[in-house]
């Protein structure tokens, strides 16, 4: 009976071991509350409207120049740190801070972190520490305030009145940028964001449509998430504020949804994007550090440009994740078109396209992992891929694979290059999930109908 007694006490000890163990661990794992200077609700909130004191009388007499020669403090001045830290980021974080934490099984890592979570609202900022790929480091305005957008107007870009979306998003501050109710924001020029901003639109309904929609110039951590993107019309040639102490005066701008230029660290996250004059997102002039994700393209011909030109060589350090999207109805070309640098196009559902999917020139590298690609009717649109005009003596060395995708409806990839694996390496920024899978990881593409008080 001694023995048994020992045995049984033996035993019981070992479990509270285990049990002080397992609540050490999990301790150590818990992530600290992000710091933020105001710590009222997102929803509940004062709004905050912030000192015009300091604008600028200056006018800009010449137009802010597009040259390289010409970048400002804000500029991307070493593409190749930016590439170096993301690379250190991804291998030091290889389970992306336990993205499983609200899981709800739908196997993409992004909306398990939270969409499940129903006080999603009251846990906005969370969203920031969700991202994957090489812009996953973007925080957009997670340590800075609230600040409500109440006012759907744009009468005046170079002193836009408290409330409204320009007057947020040119904020020196961080800021993470709501909305009180739905609303259409036809802009009437460029909307010229400032660092380290977050447009939210989770909880209303929110279009920027029928005038400019967004720039991002020569700026670091942007995030944008949860809007309908539309119907974007070149605008220009007028004067434009981009901070409280500067305005100036912008060229005729390509009417873009989403223009990115000599920027780095930018999440362009579950969103709606179709019918715009030129690209749905464009990236340029040395941007990089940049994902695409979640978001639902449609009725577009050229979607997505990612290098400036073949002559600009600072782009063969560009990194651009595209993951989890859904490339839908009246979509013709460009999904991407990559120019030089590394881009990795992982778990995406095209559906849709009248010419090619992918394109390239100025020898990209292209990494195709996990996606589903279905063919057109058309017999001579079933390719993939395309090399735009350069022959086959050139880019027959270009880094281009497909990996695990599936393709559908005679749908055919046309791979290239030895495969250096060195250079596939700066093109992988997460881990495929299978191709069977993407229906389900793409199946909330698009801007999210959230409503508080529900999981998302």
């Amino acid at each position: 009976m001694d023995a048994v007694r020992r045995l049984r006490w033996l035993s019981a000890c070992s479990l509270m071991a285990l049990l002080l163990l397992f609540v050490v661990v999990m301790a150590g794992e818990e992530k600290p509350e992000n710091s933020s200077i105001n710590s009222n609700s997102s929803d509940g909130g004062a709004e905050l409207h912030l000192d015009e004191s300091s604008k600028s009388s200056k006018n800009s007499s010449m137009a802010e120049s597009w040259e390289v020669d010409e970048l400002n403090e804000h500029a991307v001045d070493d593409p190749e740190g930016v590439v170096a830290m993301v690379e250190e980021s991804i291998r030091n974080s290889t389970d992306r801070r336990k993205l499983g934490f609200f899981s709800c099984g739908t196997g993409n890592p992004i909306d398990d972190c939270w969409r499940c979570d129903p006080n999603w609202q009251r846990n906005r900022k969370r969203l920031a520490d969700c991202g994957i790929g090489f812009g996953r480091n973007a925080i957009g305005g997670r340590d800075g305030r609230f600040y409500m957008v109440t006012d759907p107007g744009d009468d005046d870009p170079v002193n836009p009145r408290p409330g409204t979306l320009r007057h947020a998003v040119i904020q020196d501050k961080p800021l993470w940028i709501v909305f009180k109710r739905d609303m259409v924001i036809t802009l009437k020029q460029e909307l010229i964001m400032n660092s380290f901003k977050t447009i939210d639109g989770r909880g209303v309904n929110v279009h920027i449509a029928n005038g400019a929609c967004i720039t991002i110039q020569f700026i670091t951590n942007v995030i944008i998430h949860g809007l309908h993107i539309h119907d974007c019309r070149p605008t220009g040639n007028a004067m434009v504020r981009s901070s409280p102490s500067h305005y100036g005066w912008r060229t005729m701008a390509d009417g873009d949804a989403v223009s990115i230029f000599g920027s780095s660290h930018i999440w362009v996250d579950h969103n709606s994007l179709s019918k715009c004059a030129d690209g749905l997102v464009d990236a340029v002039m040395g941007s990089t550090a940049i994902t695409i994700s979640n978001n639902h393209f449609a009725h577009h011909n050229e979607v997505m440009l990612l290098g400036h030109s073949d002559s600009y060589v600072r782009d063969k350090q560009m990194q651009v994740t595209i993951a989890y999207n859904h490339f839908g109805e009246g979509l013709i070309q460009r999904m991407p078109r990559c120019r030089h640098g590394y881009f990795h196009v992982v778990n995406n559902d095209y559906t849709h396209w009248e010419m090619y999917a992918i394109g390239g020139s100025a020898e990209p590298t292209i990494n195709s992992q996990g996606n589903r690609y279905l063919a057109p009717v058309n017999p001579f649109a079933k390719e993939v891929t395309k090399r735009v005009e350069t022959d086959m003596g050139t880019w027959k060395n270009w880094n281009w694979r497909s990996e695990g995708d599936l393709l559908l409806n005679g749908a055919y990839f046309t791979p290239s290059g030895a495969g250096a694996s060195a250079s596939y390496a700066r093109a992988s920024s997460l881990g495929a999930k299978s191709s069977s899978m993407v229906a389900s990881i793409t199946s909330g593409a698009g801007a999210l109908p959230c409503r508080r008080g529900r999981q998302c």
